[in-house]
């Protein structure tokens, strides 16, 4: 799993790769809850090169929007794209936060 996190318009987009699971979701959850505490009004998880989440992933990022939410701040995930927006939507998880199709459509939403 790769992480990485940059200011972008008053922003912060979190890029996550690979495969979060059970052995990788604790420090996924970790460099979110880092994250959403440096946000100051939006937090974008770009997931464009992600290839799996487990239902470990799901949990923390369930966990980053609660925070998110408690701060009064917008929580949107951007990239979905093959198994993993399966994975969202099968999980219901689509109608819960706010979804935007890449990265540069998420930061108009600001």
């Amino acid at each position: 799993m790769e992480l990485a996190a940059k200011d972008q318009g008053g922003a912060v987009v979190v890029s996550v790769k690979g495969k979060v699971d059970t052995a990788t979701a604790p420090e996924f959850g970790k460099y979110l809850s880092e994250q959403t505490d440096k946000a100051a009004k939006t937090l974008i998880v770009s997931m464009s090169g992600l290839d799996y989440i487990s239902s470990a992933g799901l949990r923390v990022i369930l966990a980053a929007a609660k925070k998110m939410k408690e701060k009064q701040l917008d929580f949107i995930l951007a990239g979905l794209e093959g198994d993993v927006k399966n994975v969202f939507r099968i999980a219901g998880f689509l109608s819960l936060f706010k979804v935007a199709d890449t990265e540069e459509s998420a930061l108009k939403q600001i």
